[in-house]
């Protein structure tokens, strides 16, 4: 097939520059030569005039002459200068490679057609390497938009600018014979109204006009997102299909009892919507798996206790893996406390239970006497085994591999029904994207009493007033976090920032316990911290962002966050949630220094403005892309977009995953004749460049 050639058989490539394309571009086959697209076009119709130029143009075209040329300094710095003019001023045109080659193939006197970008350089206008064409009458001049193309230093070392690149994939495309075959079936292609994959093609890289231009976009756009979202609701219905699940028919004592006499505080009407889906999936004998976002203090937790005591009532057993022993341990308590005037055995286990008492929890699970174990990895080592594990449980679940949340459906003859709890909001592209194939839930109430907590911005040079306050709240009886950054690549350094901001804290606050805590801690020195501040015996706790999840200390109403410019907002947004627990009223101090970019001033303003975790989710995903998001995956999308982009395409997105709902409702298997193509173009996506496996 055409589109497999390899690529060092194109015209203008062979060998030592298909090495390059291979290793810059990750371009192979004359498919992914087409399939390597323009990031930006140039409107070559339009010719400018050099008295026209200002600072707001991108590129420009010129008709001129070059009148004389110059050569400036020695050895690495030397440069060549050609002054141009179109007779109504005059801009330098200059060159730092390829000086010979110019000196050689350009005469002064002569008509040229110029094509750059202008700068401004001792108040002198230039163009650094600019496209420089004979002048051809308006008959046989190539007007219209022209696509540019990202390109690597190494390829412009090697002469492989955009104008290389553009005329290498014209060459390509004159190997077709005939027209590029379809990658979509007919109904897809007439349901979304789509151009067809050859004309798409053809007017992504060479556009007649702005209309063919919009709709290849549309169609190639379209395609990418379709296949992502066929692949996941294909995945999802072949699951749904195959795993039966427990069937939870009743409500029985243990929930009721619960509701009636236990319930700490009424449910927010996003809690009761929840439980009710939760129930439909786990009485439908299907397996459930579900992801439920919450704010952090929306009451997850809650939902996730009464949603197991619906599994003990029809006498099924539950988990709740969390990734930390903190964040585990916490979970204990609070069921523990929810749960105390109630016949429910729970349970704890991490890396840190002694070897009698695991030995005891291990007994208590194969006989049922254990109804609710809590834990961290722990829970999906071997030796673990349950008498009827019905329901689980998983907290922050990008903490997680899909290995070892696999590990916890062989603890039963089926699958139990998972939910998987986070705080971080996720903004609907893209959990339709990482986790599209999870049922949704979203509590987006907090529960009645508690106040948003106040955020201020705050320079790092204005600390008197802020220790004043802090000196304020401790006095009136609450306790602070005080947060440095750490981020691997400067760990060292970054533990030092937190050793000397503890000191400088102690030294402060003389008459109050400061404690200390980060990640390269022993696990049994993290606890004790922890203790300390829960308990009040420290009132100001200097911390890593280790702190960030999982923390719930309702006294704790101050969080200030050092060097805040050096976090994203989902970040951000997750360390605020630690205080705000309790009925008081919370601050978050954010610290920067006063020079900061632009992107950091407008996070800082989203900071102040917004409490909403849903609304930052969104602008974390606007400002920094998909794949830089804390808290989503390890890695953001599992798949490179080539030419989609999550945040401006969601209505393309929610097209397609329509679409491939559609073609899955009536034809799940793709057995369908029609359907071939589809399922071909999935297994070559498989093959290639998609790790499908790593999607929810």
């Amino acid at each position: 097939m055409i589109l497999q050639t390899d690529i060092k058989f194109v015209p203008g490539v062979g060998p030592k520059r298909a090495g390059i394309l291979n290793k810059e571009l990750d371009v192979f086959t004359l498919g992914d030569l087409l399939r390597y697209y323009p990031y930006r076009y140039i409107d070559r119709s339009r010719m400018y005039y050099v008295h026209e130029i200002d600072g707001s143009m991108p590129y420009i075209q010129l008709k001129g002459k070059i009148t004389a040329f110059e050569m400036f300094g020695e050895g690495r710095k030397k440069r060549l200068v050609a002054h141009f003019t179109d007779g109504t001023g005059f801009i330098d045109l200059v060159w730092f490679q390829g000086i010979r080659f110019v000196e050689n193939k350009y005469k002064a006197n002569q008509e040229y057609i110029v094509f750059g970008k202008p700068t401004l350089f001792n108040n002198r206008w230039n163009i650094a390497h600019p496209d420089i064409d004979p002048y051809l009458s308006e008959a046989d001049r190539p007007d219209g938009l022209m696509a540019m193309y990202n390109t690597t230093e190494k390829m412009k070392n090697h002469y492989l600018n955009s104008k290389a690149v553009q005329k290498i994939i014209e060459n390509a495309f004159g190997m077709i014979n005939g027209r590029l075959p379809e990658s979509l079936s007919a109904d897809v292609v007439k349901t979304a109204h789509l151009m067809s994959f050859h004309d798409a093609v053809e007017n992504i890289h060479f556009p007649r006009n702005p209309v063919l231009l919009r709709d290849a976009e549309f169609r190639l756009k379209f395609e990418e997102l379709f296949f992502i979202q066929l692949n996941i609701v294909r995945y999802a219905a072949d699951r749904k299909d195959k795993l039966n699940g427990f069937v939870f028919k009743r409500v029985g004592k243990y929930l009721n009892l619960f509701y009636e006499k236990h319930l700490p505080f009424e449910l927010t009407n996003a809690q009761k919507r929840v439980i009710k889906e939760i129930r439909k999936d786990t009485a439908s004998g299907k397996q459930m798996n579900r992801l439920l976002q919450g704010d952090v203090g929306s009451g997850k937790t809650l939902v996730a206790v009464m949603c197991m005591l619906i599994a003990m009532d029809n006498g099924f057993q539950s988990c709740l893996m969390a990734p930390t022993e903190i964040l585990a341990s916490q979970h204990f308590e609070t069921f523990r406390g929810l749960l105390s005037d109630m016949d429910v055995n729970v349970a704890l286990l991490t890396g840190s239970t002694r070897k009698k008492e695991r030995a005891d929890i291990h007994a208590g699970l194969l006989s049922g006497d254990i109804h609710i174990l809590i834990g961290t990895h722990a829970l999906i080592e071997d030796v673990v085994q349950f008498n009827n594990l019905g329901f689980v449980v998983i907290d922050e679940q990008h903490r997680f591999g899909v290995a070892q949340r696999a590990k916890l459906w062989s603890k039963n003859e089926h699958p139990p029904h998972v939910l998987v709890m986070t705080a971080t909001p996720i903004p609907r592209t893209l959990a339709m994207t990482v986790y599209g194939d999870l049922d949704l839930s979203v509590i987006d109430e907090l529960p009645p009493g508690r106040k948003p907590v106040k955020t201020v911005h705050r320079y790092d040079k204005n600390r008197g007033a802020l220790y004043q306050f802090i000196r304020e709240q401790i006095g009136a009886g609450r306790q602070a976090y005080i947060v440095y950054p750490l981020i691997e690549e400067s760990e060292t350094l970054d533990l030092k920032n937190l050793e000397e901001g503890f000191l400088h804290i102690r030294e402060a606050f003389p008459e109050f316990t400061v404690c200390k805590m980060h990640g390269r801690m022993k696990p049994a020195e993290k606890e004790e911290v922890m203790r300390q501040f829960v308990n009040n015996q420290a009132q100001i706790m200097v911390s890593t962002t280790v702190i960030e999840v999982g923390v719930n200390v309702p006294n704790a109403s101050v969080m200030v966050i050092e060097s805040a410019q050096r976090f994203g907002l989902s970040q951000l947004h997750q360390l605020r949630g630690r205080v705000g627990r309790g009925a008081d009223q919370s601050y978050c101090i954010l610290i920067t220094p006063y020079e900061l970019s632009a992107d950091t001033r407008k996070r800082m303003e989203i900071m102040t403005e917004s409490n909403d975790g849903f609304v930052i989710a969104e602008a974390d995903l606007k400002l920094r892309g998909p794949g830089d998001l804390e808290g989503t995956q390890q890695s953001g999308i599992p798949f490179n977009l080539k030419i989609a982009d999550l945040v401006r395409d969601n209505a393309i997105l929610f097209r397609a995953r329509e679409v491939a709902e559609s073609i899955i409702s009536r034809d799940p298997k793709l057995s369908q004749p029609e359907h071939l193509v589809l399922k071909q173009q999935l297994s070559r996506l498989s093959g290639n460049r998609y790790d499908w496996g790593r999607i929810g």
